[in-house]
């Protein structure tokens, strides 16, 4: 691979797609669950979910060989391995710079908590069990992650606000339950972004020599669509169903929905396209947060 990426690929070469989702999903929650976030949970999560990409992604470009490379995001890596490295040393340190000056007590450790999960997951993937049909599901752990980063932060600053009381803070209108909600929805449209992508990317990641969903089991295709038909369904409900959680309802179902949409095209589109749609459309919290409360 030597062209370089076009204009629309750079920001999943740079790993920025999943950190912009997840920023979305997590003012989205806060915004529903009734918690005004401070800037230094987006900053540490932002930063967490980007050190994590990037890390996976730069194993990946140092034990490939150059002619096995697939992906323009892998061989950005490969190219640009330490330079990379020396950007991903520094965001580190501003990740637990942040974390240790400005994170509650509770978010602090709630946030910590996921560490050794992610840590976990990179080893796994990367080292152990890379190759192994018999494994739990990458996509699964990714969604999990991802649906545990963007919950934390807001689940402790709802509980800090509850410890409060409503009496000293009357301006704040909680709603307790929303967060698992969301949390929920997300998981169930993660998972049906990475498991639509990884049958998109089935020759990629056999050429990469990694197990995939698509790759692990042969429903893995209907597994992806049904999941994007679920959290399309889940979030009329929800939407539906409790007034409060409405706004997230309708953008998890639109999300669900423009999956689904994305997933028809493939076969036009070109799976580079695919891929990097399939986390565009996963951004419509920002039709939410961009209107005023």
């Amino acid at each position: 691979m030597t062209r370089s990426p076009k204009w629309w690929q750079w920001p999943t070469v740079l790993s920025l797609d999943a950190p912009a989702v997840a920023l979305a999903w997590q003012g989205l929650s806060a915004r529903t669950a009734g918690v005004r976030l401070a800037a230094a949970p987006a900053t540490v999560l932002g930063l967490s979910v980007w050190l994590a990409y990037v890390a996976d992604r730069w194993i990946e470009g140092w034990r490939l060989q150059p002619e096995q490379v697939r992906t323009q995001r892998h061989y950005f890596y490969l190219r640009h391995r330490w330079p990379v490295a020396a950007l991903w040393a520094a965001a580190l340190a501003v990740d637990v710079a942040v974390a240790c000056a400005d994170l509650t007590r509770r978010e602090f450790w709630l946030g910590a908590g996921l560490l050794p999960l992610v840590l976990a997951y990179v080893i796994s993937h990367q080292f152990v069990h890379r190759d192994r049909r018999w494994r739990l599901p990458k996509e699964i752990c990714v969604a999990l992650l991802l649906a545990g980063g963007i919950a934390a932060f807001v689940a402790a600053d709802q509980t800090d606000l509850n410890s409060v009381g409503a009496q000293a803070r009357p301006e704040v209108a909680l709603h307790p339950g929303t967060v698992p909600v969301l949390a929920g929805l997300f998981f169930v449209l993660a998972f049906a972004n990475c498991a639509l992508i990884s049958v998109w990317e089935r020759a990629v990641d056999q050429s990469h020599g990694q197990i995939s969903l698509a790759r692990q089991f042969a429903i893995g295709p209907q597994l992806g669509r049904s999941a994007a038909w679920l959290a399309m369904a889940g979030g009329i409900v929800a939407a539906v169903a409790w007034p409060a959680v409405r706004s997230a309802g309708l953008c998890a179902a639109a999300s669900g929905g423009a999956l689904l949409a994305v997933d028809r095209a493939q076969n036009v589109l070109g799976w580079e396209a695919a891929r990097v749609l399939a986390d565009v459309v996963l951004l419509t919290p920002l039709a939410v947060l961009v209107w005023p409360r």
